[in-house]
């Protein structure tokens, strides 16, 4: 199989510094923020290496750079020198990984710095990089990559899901058989410990390089929190039809996923404050269309926090609209649970989930 390469070292003219950087500087380096290491790096580097630098980073990256740099009054020399030091290492790091993988760079900087530092630099390293399992796979698109992924057997499917953003992920369950569905949702809520040696496996028949795996420790990936994150992105169906399923095949699991997630019928759990808070963000026509599948308690609670005005129109608009694809309800549905979740997110309104306090607004 292929191997990905990590990108190799910056073509940057520096020198191996001298060896003995004191305990404590390396104990100050460390503790700083990247941003901070970064901007001292380039601060040391002079204008002229730092702009060929720049050159290479995103717009984002180069504002947030040249504010710490602007905001950095005073260096110690033996600071500069520490976060040199690593830099230097770092690149040495990432050069025998371009050349022989991250094993190689791992045999090779452990003979030059010994067992401990060896695996702090290439820590360093993946984690500056952002190397995670399945990187690849997070930037594959959704319909080719479910191509690949739907015959795998669904506890290979959940692991791989478990990697990716909950979008990406909503969008692969989604397009899954059904059958299939609440199966690998399931699983992702069961998963809590994955060995490294598992995920290179998958990896390798992904064709992909696993780089965190200098790190023997298991990695946590999964669980009840990662299927919520994806069924509160997935289309309204894929996620009934999920609950649905996990309700009869394991009620327990689906009642822990459930107190942890907010559909649409849920917005019972709010107070009428929240809720006219919610509706003051809803279209009307979304609102009708909502309301054309919710239950009579559903219906009684949101008409209750109209005027009566407006819920007249609404009825009148429900009346006059007539039957309706249950696809469409369902998506207007989700944009309302969208806009409670949002408003949760900026804590405007605050949920009670699993029988707690009443929702303080």
């Amino acid at each position: 199989m292929a191997e990905e390469n990590v990108p190799a070292a910056p073509a940057i003219p520096i020198a191996a510094p001298p060896g003995g950087i004191d305990a404590t500087v390396s104990s100050e380096v460390a503790a700083l923020p990247g941003l901070q290491k970064a901007a001292i790096l380039l601060i040391a580097l002079g204008p002229e290496k730092s702009s060929k630098l720049f050159k290479h980073l995103k717009e984002d990256e180069i504002e947030s750079l040249t504010l710490e740099i602007a905001n950095t009054r005073s260096i110690t020399p033996s600071l500069k020198e520490g976060v040199i030091n690593e830099f230097y290492q770092v690149c040495l790091a990432q050069q025998y990984i371009a050349e022989g993988g991250i094993g190689y760079a791992k045999e090779l900087l452990e003979q030059a710095l010994g067992e401990e530092e060896a695996v702090a630099v290439i820590s360093k390293l993946t984690a500056s990089l952002q190397v995670k399992p399945f990187e690849f796979v997070r930037k594959t698109d959704a319909s080719q990559l479910l191509n690949f992924i739907q015959d795998e057997h669904p506890q290979t499917i959940a692991l791989i899901l478990s990697y990716l953003a909950p979008a990406q992920s909503a969008q692969l369950i989604g397009a899954l058989p059904p059958d299939k569905q609440a199966d690998v949702a399931r699983r992702i809520a069961k998963m809590d410990r994955t060995s490294p040696d598992i995920i290179k496996e998958v990896e390798k028949a992904l064709e992909i390089k696993l780089s965190s795996l200098v790190n023997q420790d298991y990695t946590i990936v999964g669980g009840v929190d990662a299927i919520v994150e994806i069924l509160n992105t997935v289309d309204r169906g894929t996620e009934k039809h999920i609950m649905e399923t996990l309700e009869i095949d394991d009620p327990e699991l689906a009642d822990e996923i459930r107190k942890k997630m907010f559909v649409f019928e849920d917005i019972l759990l709010l107070d009428d404050r929240a809720i006219q808070r919610v509706l003051r963000d809803v279209d009307n026509s979304d609102l009708s269309l909502a309301l054309k599948g919710a239950n009579d308690q559903v219906k009684t609670a949101i008409f209750n926090n109209l005027s009566s005005r407006l819920a007249a129109m609404i009825k009148e608009d429900m009346d006059f609209m007539g039957p309706v694809r249950m696809k469409d309800v369902e998506e207007a549905q989700q944009k309302i649970v969208n806009i409670i979740r949002k408003l949760e997110d900026s804590a405007e309104i605050v949920i009670s989930r699993g029988g707690g306090d009443e929702i303080v607004v």
